[in-house]
């Protein structure tokens, strides 16, 4: 490989993951790539984090690069999980060249992996050869689409995110993998632009009942208020809050299956927050559950007294839809 290919990944690092009862080493891969096709949801930045225009053969080249990066710099042996994510769509041809997915295959073959796309990219065939080549027989079930249906809310998914497609999109596309051997993690997205405290905690009680036998796995990201977004606009405007830790927690814990939750930011003015007293040791409970499912520390970490719990249970009970937000 050129050294003028030998890019790296916009990140890549080690770290644990739950799987079942199970919690297992994890490698996750955040490739940069010719972008997402989409490229229009509110809250995301990953569009700015794109290669500019260049002939497919040239950017399948620096994926390349970025492969070759992760084989050299990381002990693969070592890890169970690997979790592939990108600009928008590991499975879209415009964004990740075909040949692409054949080389991670092999370097992640054994693997569970769990990759990252939109449902209008969900191909039997392409998935079924993907699948079969990373399948070595050590799980079940070796390979998990991760798609982010941020919500089972049409209305919301088009007018607070804009996602670009529809929950029986979303549907669609779970049939499609389990067809070819795969299953489903689900993200959804806690509190997007224009929801009220209390309506953004309603939409993923809901979300969360509905995608109940639709996927294998839930994930739920709290939103953070990313860089160069229209959801940063709004946010220095004092128009839009991400949310409180106490609704992250109320919904974990009313949550009829186990959530995964990583908050990002949290305890930042650009990420989940309550008052910033209780934040941290808030964040770090609420990761240790998404290891642990222990429902108990959950109930220990919602049982936690700050004077700001006063706040947020007024915030859902005076905020009122289509207003500025009570707090910063």
């Amino acid at each position: 490989m050129p050294d003028e290919y030998q890019d790296k990944p916009l990140a890549a690092w080690i770290g644990r993951d739950r799987y079942r009862d199970a919690i297992l080493p994890s490698l996750t891969v955040i490739l940069k790539t010719g972008g997402c096709r989409w490229n229009r949801c509110r809250m995301c930045s990953y569009r700015h984090e794109r290669y500019g225009p260049m002939e497919p053969r040239e950017l399948e080249c620096r994926l390349l690069g970025q492969l070759e990066w992760i084989r050299k710099e990381f002990r693969i042996s070592e890890v169970e999980i690997v979790k592939i994510y990108t600009s928008g769509s590991f499975l879209d041809p415009v964004e990740v060249p075909e040949r692409i997915l054949d080389v991670a295959a092999e370097l992640f073959s054994g693997k569970l992996v769990i990759a990252e796309t939109r449902p209008e990219f969900v191909n039997e065939e392409v998935l079924t050869r993907f699948r079969e080549r990373i399948d070595t027989g050590s799980w079940e079930t070796p390979l998990y689409l991760a798609i982010g249906v941020e919500t089972t809310n049409d209305h919301i998914r088009e007018k607070c995110i804009g996602k670009g497609f529809t929950f029986q999109d979303f549907l669609r596309g779970a049939d499609t993998a389990r067809i070819a051997g795969a299953g489903v993690k689900a993200y959804l997205l806690a509190k997007p632009l224009f929801l009220t405290e209390k309506e953004a905690m309603d939409d993923m009680q809901t979300s969360i009942r509905e995608l109940k036998g639709h996927a294998e796995m839930i994930s739920m990201n709290p939103c953070t208020v990313q860089r160069g977004t229209e959801q940063e606009w709004y946010w220095k405007q004092g128009a839009y809050r991400p949310p409180y830790l106490w609704s992250i927690l109320s919904i974990l814990r009313d949550s009829p299956v186990h959530l995964s939750c990583d908050p990002l930011g949290g305890g930042q003015s650009r990420g989940p927050h309550n008052c910033g007293r209780c934040d941290q040791p808030l964040v770090k409970g609420i990761r240790d559950y998404s290891l642990s499912g222990d429902r108990l520390l959950l109930d220990e970490l919602f049982d936690t007294w700050c004077r700001c719990r006063e706040e947020w249970e007024f915030v859902l009970s005076e905020e009122k839809p289509y207003c500025m937000p009570l707090t910063r």
